[in-house]
């Protein structure tokens, strides 16, 4: 049985489901997929930086869906030899469409995306207001 060294999460295939990827020490690393697919609505959102650093590591993300109030930052960091995706996964329920997404840049920028639907991958590029 290989011994695990590191863990990251992303969403490897794009399909809203969080693969977990485990390294293992001298051995192939190993991709844990979830089987069933749940009837719930999510987004992911990949940030770009311009004025802020290209990664928008430290980005601070408020998203409203459906009444619900959710927040995200964009880190780096993770397990031993092992760094997690830098999307921001959010899960929906059952709203097929996000409100509001407020976005805090490092910059100091601040923008605002409304009715935005979900079920995708969404690129922002940080904008001037």
């Amino acid at each position: 049985m290989p011994l695990g060294q590191g863990v990251c999460a992303a969403d490897y295939d794009n399909d809203g489901l969080i693969e977990i990827l485990v390294n293992n020490q001298n051995s192939r690393p190993s991709l844990l997929k979830q089987s069933t697919r749940p009837p719930y609505h999510w987004i992911i959102l990949k940030l770009t930086g311009t004025r802020s650093n290209r990664s928008a590591l430290g980005a601070k993300v408020r998203l409203i869906a459906n009444g619900h109030i959710q927040f995200a930052e964009v880190q780096s960091g993770g397990s031993y030899l092992s760094q997690s995706d830098l999307r921001l996964h959010f899960g929906l329920g059952s709203s097929a469409r996000i409100d509001r997404i407020e976005i805090q840049w490092p910059s100091g920028i601040r923008q605002v995306l409304k009715d935005v639907p979900g079920d995708r991958v969404l690129a922002i590029e940080e904008r001037e207001p």
